[in-house]
């Protein structure tokens, strides 16, 4: 094996066991760790892909963070790239699991355990609208903000007041974009 191709797997193995240390919550708290590690941090996706992934990811059965993790170490490092960045991210919270949940069964009457829980949630739901400012700026760039308001409000519609399970709605958009007629390099520029 090359230096150049153990790098990536080292990398890989560190931007995930961050990701599993870090990852308070669970899968939607991943997601912002994801992308700062894949997107910004190492650029192994630019942002567009990073969203299509998470698109992807969130039609799929399963937690995100191992689907995530398995499709970018495999597009980073192969299959062994797959292995160590799933095993990255899943290791360490079964390890934490065992340590937490012994700690907590010992000592949950303890008002300051039950206050660290409490006081993550407010930092998880700043990573998330951050998140979430990100993709409604992608988004109104590439649609215009009319075309992806209208997008969010429907897609929340179907999905919180109508509670279509998300996987649906965005598997019905992705089929509608595959069956749009493609334009060839003429008709754009018209």
């Amino acid at each position: 094996m090359t230096p150049q191709r153990k790098m990536p797997y080292m990398a890989l193995f560190w931007a995930f066991t961050r990701i599993g240390l870090l990852g308070f919550g669970g899968g939607p708290s991943m997601i912002p760790l994801v992308q700062q590690e894949v997107v910004k941090r190492h650029a192994w996706l630019r942002d567009e892909e990073f969203a299509e992934v998470l698109a992807i990811g969130n039609t799929l059965p399963g937690p995100i963070a191992t689907k995530m993790a398995g499709y970018i170490g495999y597009r980073v490092g192969g299959i062994t790239g797959s292995v160590i960045a799933v095993s990255a991210v899943i290791i360490p919270m079964i390890l934490a699991m065992i340590m937490l949940l012994g700690g907590l069964s010992r000592y949950r009457d303890v008002a300051w355990i039950h206050g660290m829980g409490q006081a993550v949630v407010p930092v998880v739901m700043i990573m998330l609208a951050q998140l979430t400012l990100d993709f409604w700026r992608k988004s109104r760039l590439a649609l215009g903000w009319m075309f992806s308001l209208a997008m969010a409000l429907i897609a929340g519609g179907l999905i919180y007041g109508l509670g279509v399970h998300p996987g649906w709605v965005i598997g019905a958009l992705l089929a509608a974009a595959l069956l749009q007629p493609v334009r060839d390099a003429s008709e754009v520029k018209a």
